[in-house]
């Protein structure tokens, strides 16, 4: 049974760092030496995986589930910073500074992670520099993310952001019905977008009221006039 139980969880390691772009070029042998560095966690909804001003000392993978990342303002506002899905990870600054961690990451559902220490993925990007590169595209991507972000929420009013963020959406999620479904609680896209939930449910219904969006429910939006909206950011 415990043999059994041993083979069971070795797969399930084997198949969480398979998901990872990060390190799913490797081959079958050089996965299971990654897999055999990782340890697995299970985390209900609601739950913190991590929090502000912790050690920062290892790398997180979502094996099944999703993850928000968020930090709080001195007033205690929550700014959503993103929502990870599976195969994402998180946690990754830990790879190079000791330094405390500065946000907090949430279980959006019951959530399962695939960890590994600092020490064991530094030995790893030593033996296999692939991982390194592959890290630094990931770094890369989230930095073109976070600096998009900015400069919407430094210089778009809430309307253009909801605008913006739909239109990234159906980009990312093409569909003929032109139909996105919003990955994310309203509370939390507002926290995303700068807004309150309130504020963000006024402009849906005023994007509405000007025939751009239909609000289907179920968090699922039609997007109806493409170019309207499109113009809507471009205003």
């Amino acid at each position: 049974m415990s043999e059994c139980h041993n083979c069971q969880a070795s797969s399930t390691k084997q198949l969480c760092v398979s998901l990872v772009p990060i390190f799913n070029h490797l081959t079958d042998d050089e996965m299971w030496e990654v897999a055999d560095r990782s340890f697995h966690r299970k985390f209900i909804k609601g739950e913190t995986i991590f929090q502000a001003e912790e050690p920062s000392n290892s790398l997180f993978i979502v094996h099944q589930g999703r993850v928000k990342i968020y930090r709080l303002a001195p007033n205690g506002k929550e700014q959503l910073i993103r929502i990870l899905d599976q195969g994402d990870f998180f946690g990754e600054m830990s790879i190079f500074s000791e330094e405390t961690l500065t946000s907090y990451a949430e279980a959006m559902v019951d959530t399962n992670i695939c960890i590994i220490n600092r020490s064991d993925i530094q030995e790893l990007m030593v033996k296999h520099p692939a991982i390194s590169l592959k890290i630094l595209e990931e770094f890369s991507r989230r930095l073109d993310h976070t600096e998009h972000l900015v400069e919407q929420l430094s210089s778009q009013d809430v309307e253009k952001r909801i605008a913006s963020y739909l239109i990234d959406l159906l980009k990312e999620n093409s569909s003929e019905s032109h139909v996105v479904k919003l990955p994310m609680s309203k509370k939390d896209l507002a926290s995303m977008i700068g807004t309150t939930q309130e504020t963000l449910s006024r402009r849906l219904t005023a994007l509405q009221d000007k025939e751009m969006i239909e609000q289907t429910g179920q968090r699922k939006i039609k997007i109806i006039d493409i170019d309207q909206l499109q113009n809507k950011t471009e205003a």
